[in-house]
């Protein structure tokens, strides 16, 4: 008969400090990237702003009837409305969102997920409305067929300044970033 020998082997000195390396140089990476979240919550908002512009535009596009953002910079939050006649109405004209029931389509910054980030230098045309015509192109006014020279707005946040390029003519949306304030 064979004897087999039974003996408990535990992990040395070395192989515990090995581990230990490996663990601290991981955290030593994955902490730095932990502290950017805030700039990664500001892009979230440069994200929403520009799927809702070209959301607004393929949406005039498809039911062949204006739409608008109407941006507010005191209450930092944006609406999409549809464009009825030759005035923005947005207590009667603010869409309903898709995200549930009796919802209005406004988006408000002040939100926690969107890390700070705050709406400022909004100019189309010197006024804070992004208008598109049954086309889907930019243009000055509600109801107008003058087309518009295109336009910008800013995004803040606490580290990272974003601009919202939107083009004359064809409502092309560019991003760009800016130096932080």
């Amino acid at each position: 008969m064979f004897k087999h020998s039974m003996t408990r082997r535990g992990y040395t000195l070395i192989e515990v400090l090995i581990v230990v390396t490996i663990l601290g140089i991981a955290g030593a990476l994955v902490m730095p990237s932990l502290g950017q979240t805030h700039v990664l919550r500001v892009q979230a908002a440069v994200r929403t702003i520009i799927s809702d512009i070209t959301y607004a535009q393929s949406d005039a596009l498809a039911f062949q009837t204006g739409r608008a953002l109407l941006f507010d910079v005191d209450s930092n939050s944006y609406r999409l409305l549809e464009v009825n006649g030759l005035t923005l109405d947005p207590d009667n004209d603010t869409l309903y969102s898709p995200s549930g029931p009796d919802q209005q389509y406004i988006v408000v910054f002040d939100d926690p997920r969107y890390g700070g980030a705050t709406i400022q230098n909004v100019d189309f045309d010197g006024t804070a409305s992004l208008i598109f015509d049954e086309i889907g192109g930019p243009v000055v006014a509600p109801g107008s067929d003058v087309l518009a020279s295109g336009g910008s707005l800013e995004v803040a946040g606490p580290n990272s300044l974003w601009r919202i390029n939107v083009a004359a003519f064809s409502g092309k949306v560019t991003v760009e970033q800016l130096d932080a304030p």
